[in-house]
């Protein structure tokens, strides 16, 4: 036989079935809230009753105290024990569920085929640009997002059935609540409603002053109804004027917050909106877009005019080291060695190149220079002896 419980057990029954987290659920046709034992401890040893009084003790000094007093009140039926029941899918359910995830992939892959087969090939050089990029991107997603993605975590639906071992343990374990106080709050509201309601049927026993001023409160809040609503139609009126004349172009709206789910101030904020939908807005899009393009475009050709800047100026390197060796050699003031220096001059001038001479060339080339420096010296002492 269990006794009727004391004024501590109720407090601390009352205590708990308002401070500790509840979760509701069906439980043999009904609607029950229920907690678990865990948190049900949590909340006991963070209560008053857990802190040592002048000359007293604590009630609750460890788990292990709690659950021994939760004994006893599970005993004197404030609460009972239950069992969690996962509730299971029948088997057609899973079988329509796999069929569709088929067709489903099905369709996906077939999606998939045509997109490839209607893309046009793409260009070596394109392909290693996306590959680089590609590369990068998924650096940065593996420094920003380590590991794989997690799949959404689907609820499991469960029912709860009376447990055959009414016991209190500390864990996972569900139990029910049967106690169910009525709260201050709902026991002060529940009052002011029955004052109202007799105040109301008294009212041709109030004051003429307060049936006046109640008269016209009345009708105040009857005229501010009113005029909500005639705004909430008027503005809508006044957006199909706008959009008639305007061809669908202009969207105007006066007091758009009016009938949206906001409070009372921020329903009257802001005083109007306004959008234009017409060919000009469509036209900047469309400006948007093409300088998108124009940026991405600009940006592959300066990468591709700077690497051949780069080729360029390794050319004009060499060719200015061949015109520095070459230069060392190239000092007399023979007619051959002017003649040859044209010829050079000529080639370079040409867009020619340098060609390259061997040793036996070089002395034929001086012996031809010095035959003809002999000649001309022969030719000018003829004629000086002659004047002689």
């Amino acid at each position: 036989e269990v006794g009727e419980p004391f004024k501590e057990e109720k407090a601390v029954a009352k205590y708990l079935r308002f401070n500790c987290p509840t979760k509701s659920t069906n439980m043999m046709g009904h609607r029950v809230d229920y907690f678990i034992a865990s948190k049900a401890v949590d909340c006991l040893l963070d209560s008053k009753w857990a802190k040592a009084k002048k000359g007293e003790e604590a009630l609750f000094t460890t788990r292990e105290s709690v659950v021994d007093y939760c004994n006893r009140l599970l005993k004197k039926q404030f609460f009972h024990r239950a069992l969690k029941v996962m509730k299971m899918k029948p088997d057609k359910d899973t079988k329509k569920e796999k069929e569709k995830g088929k067709a489903e992939s099905g369709k996906e892959e077939e999606k998939k085929s045509k997109k490839e087969s209607g893309k046009d090939e793409k260009t070596k050089k394109e392909k290693e640009k996306e590959k680089k990029k590609d590369g990068e991107k998924d650096e940065c997603k593996k420094d920003d997002t380590p590991g794989t993605p997690k799949k959404k975590e689907t609820k499991r639906k469960f029912k709860l059935e009376p447990h055959e071992d009414q016991v209190f343990l500390d864990g996972n374990e569900v139990y029910v609540w049967i106690y169910d106080p009525v709260h201050f709050k709902t026991f002060a509201m529940g009052l002011v409603l029955v004052i109202a309601v007799i105040a109301a049927t008294l009212f041709p026993l109030w004051p003429a002053e307060m049936r006046v001023g109640v008269y016209y409160l009345s009708v105040g809040a009857g005229c501010f109804v009113a005029s909500i609503l005639l705004l909430a139609v008027a503005r809508c009126i006044l957006f199909l004027i706008i959009w008639l004349i305007t061809g669908g172009r202009h969207h105007f709206w006066f007091l758009p917050n009016l009938t949206a789910d906001v409070g009372f101030i921020d329903s009257f904020r802001p005083l109007y909106t306004h959008e234009y939908k017409g060919p000009k807005a469509d036209l900047k899009k469309e400006e948007k877009a093409e300088s998108k393009k124009q940026q991405k475009y600009d940006s592959e050709e300066k990468s591709d005019s700077e690497k051949k800047e780069e080729e360029d100026g390794k050319t004009e390197a060499t060719r200015n080291l061949g015109t520095d060796g070459s230069g060392g050699e190239r000092h007399s003031d023979t007619d051959s060695d002017r003649r040859e220096d044209d010829r050079s001059q000529h080639s370079s001038g040409n867009g020619n190149d340098f060609e390259m001479i061997t040793k036996e060339e070089l002395e034929q080339q001086t012996d031809e220079g010095d035959c003809e420096e002999e000649e001309e010296e022969d030719t000018e002492s003829g004629p000086s002896h002659g004047k002689s």
